[in-house]
């Protein structure tokens, strides 16, 4: 039993740099990108159904409908595995961001067209009698004050994708459960390994979680 656990202990001090150095080099990174490219594909989708831009709002529409109704796994290996079949051949981090990317973008325009709801229409109707564009309301006084509405949901979110790009193993991407997955194969100690990947990402995200509330902390003085 001492054996097994001295053999237990080393294999989890070793593992724990190319753990580490995974997340730091895939997980991280692949989760800053997803999160920044969704957000831009959010925001498009959420001004487009709240101006109701004809020719725009039922494909965008039939988008979020489409990501948030399909597995994300699923979107994964439909872009990695499914589109070579068409001649189309992205690598895996490639993939993993343009699927991540689509899911943070369906997912986070809800919360910001909800957001942006949220805020009082005779500040639409006032800025009308002023003689603002829609365009020009939407981006000097709706937006700034949605954007405080939206920090929490959309903060949650971000760390949710922490965990999520898991996923990204499936589609062989090295980031940190696959870096697990190719220790454990060779050591034979699921358990273990397994465990310590997810100390890992709970260190990760108790840290996104503490900056969150220092975030909202900051955005509710402006109240």
């Amino acid at each position: 039993m001492t054996e097994r656990m001295d053999r237990v202990i080393n294999i989890l001090i070793e593992s724990f740099i190319p753990l580490l150095k995974a997340g730091v080099t895939f997980t991280v990174p692949l989760t800053l990108i997803a999160f920044t490219a969704g957000l831009a594909i959010a925001f498009f989708i959420a001004i487009v159904r709240v101006l109701k831009i004809r020719g725009l709002t039922g494909i965008v529409k039939t988008f979020v409908w489409i990501i948030r109704g399909t597995p994300l796994l699923v979107q994964l290996f439909i872009i990695f595995y499914g589109l070579p079949s068409i001649g189309v051949t992205l690598n895996s981090l490639v993939s993993a961001s343009i699927g991540f990317s689509m899911s943070v973008g369906a997912y986070a325009s809800e919360i910001i067209r909800g957001a942006i709801e949220s805020v009082s229409k005779g500040q639409w109707e006032a800025s009308k009698a002023l003689g603002f564009k829609k365009i020009d309301t939407l981006k000097l006084i709706i937006i700034p004050q949605a954007i405080k509405v939206a920090i929490p949901p959309l903060s949650n979110s971000f760390i949710s994708l922490v965990k999520d790009t898991s996923l990204a193993a499936a589609i062989t991407v090295p980031e940190m459960f696959q870096i697990a997955q190719r220790i454990t194969a060779r050591t034979y100690e699921p358990l273990w390994l397994y465990t310590e990947a997810a100390l890992i990402y709970l260190m990760i995200s108790t840290v996104l979680t503490i900056m969150q509330s220092k975030l909202e902390v900051k955005f509710s003085k402006y109240e």
